[in-house]
């Protein structure tokens, strides 16, 4: 007679052995029990076949000491499905997450930005160690407190005096929101006007973020192009031929090009969500130039010294082309995204479109750019006049 584990007397009557006892939940899927010599409840294992490496996956579940005997097999087989789903879908099998600065890690496995973040303002605040089942909203409003008075740093220069400024809502904004995105992956919120609502204390501050005004044209940003450092230019022309963020374009490498189809990966950006975008004819050209007799993994993008660029690096060779063209001083590569997304609405491609190339929200650009939209229609209704 198979073994049901379900039943706390049998579990009760199975001898202490290394070897679990196995109960098969399905094809590939089992829950182990081995009992203690000790007394205690045992310990629940689970084991899943992965195909893809032809072996098994094993992970221990613990004794779930707090849940009477009667629950304990419907526990254990909850983690169980969860791990079977997990290697089936080729996943991995995941660290436990305890802390808030485990939470953290997790998030920002995949997301370059959110991980420099935390590393400025969590992993060295007491907050980082709190256990996720006891986060109160008291923690995260003390946290939000130091994050508010900590001044913003203008100047990172490791030569000469460092300037800070008061730190402003919209920077506060964006530090607040991926303590918000990576709490939120492992915890539900709480009861609202309570301890247990960590959530309330990470609020966005309201009207905190300016819209970029700042605009090239084209003639400004061709004047920008050719006055630009030859080290740079390359990558100042593609920020002016495509909507991307500059840590996304600085952050492609030479494999994320497909000359023969004419698309680009764009697996490292803000949103941490991965996409594909086919460029047009002069954008694939410059791409496949720059991808030219680089391995994959070769930056595409590359700096004289054989490194990417970066938002310490990028800044002065544009800010010198900015001088040089007599552009607007607050002209920044940020501005090129800003100009370029402008252009797109102003063309009239649907903004969901815009969104999916620039890799941002429809009612991010609905927010930013809808006047323009606006404007448009406005154009279009004033030609129906008789």
């Amino acid at each position: 007679m198979a073994l049901d584990l379900s039943k706390v007397g049998q579990r009760e009557r199975l001898k202490a052995q290394r070897e679990p006892h196995w109960h098969r939940l399905r094809a590939g899927c089992f829950i182990g029990f081995r009992p203690s010599k000790r007394a205690s409840k045992g310990t629940w294992i689970a084991r899943v076949y992965d195909e893809d490496t032809s072996k098994y996956v094993v992970k221990s579940l613990g004794d779930f000491g707090k849940l009477p005997g009667n629950e304990m097999f419907a526990a254990a087989k909850i983690e169980a499905e969860k791990l079977a789903e997990l290697v089936e879908s080729g996943g991995e099998v995941r660290r436990k997450i305890e802390t808030v600065a485990d939470a953290c890690r997790d998030y920002a496995s995949t997301r370059l930005e959110a991980e420099q973040r935390f590393t400025r303002y969590v992993y060295g605040d007491p907050i980082a160690k709190v256990r996720l089942e006891k986060l109160r909203r008291k923690h995260v409003k003390d946290w939000r407190k130091r994050l508010e008075d900590r001044p913003a740093r203008i100047s990172r220069s490791k030569e000469g005096a460092q300037i800070e400024r008061k730190r402003a809502p919209s920077t506060v904004n964006r530090d607040m929101a991926v303590l918000r995105a990576a709490l939120s992956k492992v915890l539900s919120p709480g009861a609202p006007n309570s301890e247990a609502a960590w959530q309330e204390a990470l609020k966005a501050i309201p009207n905190a973020d300016g819209q970029r005004t700042r605009y090239l044209d084209l003639k400004e940003r061709r004047t920008l192009i050719n006055n630009a450092e030859a080290e740079a230019a390359p990558f100042i022309r593609a920020l002016c031929l495509l909507p991307l963020r500059p840590g996304a374009m600085a952050g492609l490498t030479a494999g994320d090009f497909d000359k023969r189809t004419c698309e680009l990966a764009i697996g490292k950006d803000k949103t941490g969500k991965p996409r594909r975008i086919q460029v047009p004819q002069e954008a694939a050209d410059l791409l496949a130039g720059q991808a030219k007799n680089k391995l994959p993994s070769a930056p595409l993008f590359m700096r004289a010294n054989g490194q990417p660029w970066d938002r310490h690096s990028w800044k002065r060779p544009i800010a010198a082309s900015v001088a040089t063209s007599g552009l607007p001083a607050d002209a920044t590569a940020y501005t090129l995204r800003h100009s370029t997304i402008t252009d797109l609405v102003r063309a009239n491609l649907p903004l969901l479109t815009i969104a999916q190339i620039s890799g941002t929200s429809v009612e991010m650009i609905e927010r930013h750019y809808g006047h323009l939209a606006s404007d448009a229609a406005v154009k279009a209704l004033g030609e129906l006049a008789l």
